[in-house]
């Protein structure tokens, strides 16, 4: 099968094409044929070699870590799932990912695609769409009623982020550029700063939960917003201070995403009742230009929505 492959860290030159062997289920796997992927930070994080001391993984690796299409075939002891289920779900990391014609996936990480959402919206869920919903709820315990402050929220994980929390009743702030705000406004945020001209610490106090997705100084500077022995920081980019914690009264911690299909199945139903949609900001063709040209994107952090890759 055809799959886009690197054989060494480095740049986006180290994307290439390759044939590689198509995946065999083991007893509790299925194998997906693709029809949908879609990019993440970690892609070229790891394409970088920036996770290697986490992932020690032989070459060639195949990146991606989305995956929506129809099952081609089903394990021995899988029972639930057929040949022909439209599914999607976010699969263990492995350096089998899947920028390929087919992957392999434990069943239990599947969900069932609703017949109203396309291959496409599909792909770009499970990643961002549970990194989402672990570092709000799981992790965050965000509850009706409370603030919360969600940075980046025209990324993709924070076009969920937002559609979860209001969801949710929280009450949704948000950072994102001006072009962006009437998206954000309709995706239920009830205040956007343009962090270009606004500095979010001078205008917000008492915020219950901030969700960073940018580390650094933004981070800092968040702990400056949170209530005060109730306050909880949930950041997916490394650990925060946790002096700076301590001196704040506050919690913070940082998280790494657990695949959970129980997760996606409760997204899928949201998805189904129109309380959430996928955000599809640019789609590129399965190739490893395709691929390319999706990474160098990615590498900018200003992409609105999802990026995917179709087959």
């Amino acid at each position: 099968m055809k799959a886009v492959v690197i054989n060494q860290y480095g740049s986006k030159e180290e994307l290439v094409e390759q044939e590689v062997s198509k995946p065999t289920p083991e007893s509790n796997q299925v194998v997906v044929k693709l029809e949908a992927t879609s990019i993440n930070p970690i892609d070229w994080k790891l394409r970088e070699g920036y996770l290697k001391g986490m992932f020690d993984w032989s070459f060639p690796i195949i990146l991606g870590w989305d995956a929506a299409g129809t099952i081609s075939e089903v394990g021995s002891n899988s029972s639930k799932w057929k040949v022909g289920d439209r599914v999607f779900t976010r699969p263990d990391t492995t350096r089998f990912g899947t920028y390929a014609e087919y992957t392999a996936v434990d069943d239990h990480l599947l969900s069932r695609i609703p017949d109203s959402i396309s291959f496409e919206e599909a792909a770009a869920v499970p990643l961002a769409g549970l990194t989402a919903w672990q570092a709000l709820f799981t992790h965050g315990g965000l509850k009706a009623g409370e603030k919360v402050l969600i940075h980046a929220g025209a990324g993709g994980v924070g076009v969920f982020a937002i559609q979860l929390a209001k969801n949710a009743g929280a009450h949704v702030i948000t950072t994102a550029s001006e072009k962006n705000h009437e998206l954000l406004y309709s995706l239920g945020a009830d205040q956007v700063i343009d962090y270009k001209k606004e500095d979010f610490k001078e205008l917000l106090s008492d915020i219950d939960l901030v969700f960073d997705t940018m580390g650094g100084q933004v981070a800092e500077d968040s702990f400056n917003v949170l209530k005060s022995e109730t306050g909880r920081l949930i950041s997916i980019v490394g650990e925060p201070d946790q002096d700076l914690a301590k001196s704040k009264s506050v919690i913070a911690k940082g998280i790494w995403l657990e695949p959970s299909g129980e997760q996606l199945q409760e997204f899928a139903d949201l998805l189904e009742d129109k309380k959430v949609k996928s955000i599809v900001g640019s789609t590129f063709p399965f190739s490893r230009k395709g691929i390319y040209d999706a990474h160098a994107l990615s590498e900018t952090h200003h992409a609105v929505g999802k990026i995917v890759i179709t087959f």
